[in-house]
């Protein structure tokens, strides 16, 4: 008898355990209907696939970069380019920065970036930066470094100018329709062919315009910032300049990016001013 009721003790035990079971499997599947997670709060792992219109709160001051050869950072041997020494530079100040993504592509124009911007996964990434930093013009303008012994005419350089300008304004405006909150930074040109006595004149004055349109669109956004360049290749293009004639170097990059983040700390200051 002993043994019997040792059997049915157990056989009770698992019995309620396996009652109980299905009463909590039962209690979790109704709370799950009526009161369900969140999808918002559930991760894919997919990092990119946020829907075109959800607006990423950016970090403090993260970094974009978006555009040509510049952006990308051609020329400098250790890959940095602007976009990242920014971000160092902050760090170093003690600002929270990281470059979160660099969308530049060697030979873009603005004909080619245009399109790109109605793109999901570059929007993505734009959404992402405190701070966007744009290169573009350069190759509409110019055609390369091993093509600059001679440039168009003048009246065909009028026209692509025009073109290239209108361009301009409506990339900005996307950019900024994008991502509001960013602060927009553009990178304007110098001529790399200054010390070349044969296109320095008309080179000079095709960079000259394009900067002061850029300029131009760049204050209109009301939170744009033009960077000057011209001035550090003019004076100092065997110093700053790559192997190639046409893209900084390292140090060049270096000194660009020391004037961002110079820009960058006056219009935070002068935000804080007016608080």
């Amino acid at each position: 008898m002993g043994k019997g009721n040792r059997v049915w003790k157990i056989t009770g035990a698992a019995s309620a355990a396996a009652t109980l079971m299905l009463i909590c499997g039962f209690v979790y599947a109704v709370s799950d209907v009526i009161f369900p997670v969140p999808s918002d709060t559930i991760s894919t792992g997919l990092e990119g696939t946020a829907s075109k219109d959800q607006q990423i709160h950016p970090g403090n001051m993260d970094v974009t970069a978006v555009g040509d050869s510049l952006a990308k950072g051609t020329g400098d041997d250790t890959g940095s380019g602007f976009a990242r020494a920014t971000s160092e530079l902050l760090q170093e100040q003690g600002i929270n920065s990281k470059l979160v993504n660099n969308l530049g592509i060697n030979g873009l124009t603005t004909s080619g970036l245009l399109p790109m911007l109605d793109e999901d996964g570059v929007q993505y990434a734009l959404r992402q930066a405190g701070v966007i930093i744009l290169s573009i013009g350069a190759n509409d303008l110019f055609a390369g470094a091993d093509q600059m012994t001679e440039l168009p005419d003048e009246e065909q350089l009028s026209v692509k100018l025009k073109q290239a300008e209108e361009r301009f304004a409506k990339i900005v405006e996307a950019i900024r329709g994008i991502n509001s909150e960013a602060q927009l930074v553009y990178v304007m040109l110098y001529n790399p062919f200054s010390d070349l006595e044969e296109v320095r004149e008309q080179g000079n004055r095709i960079v000259q315009e394009w900067n002061r349109f850029a300029a131009t669109v760049m204050d209109s956004t009301g939170q744009g910032l033009a960077i000057s360049t011209s001035d550090l290749f003019t004076f100092n293009s065997g110093r700053y300049l790559a192997e190639d004639h046409f893209h900084p170097n390292r140090e060049g990059y270096q000194a660009i990016a020391e004037r961002i983040v110079q820009a960058l700390a006056v219009t935070t200051v002068s935000g804080e001013e007016r608080k």
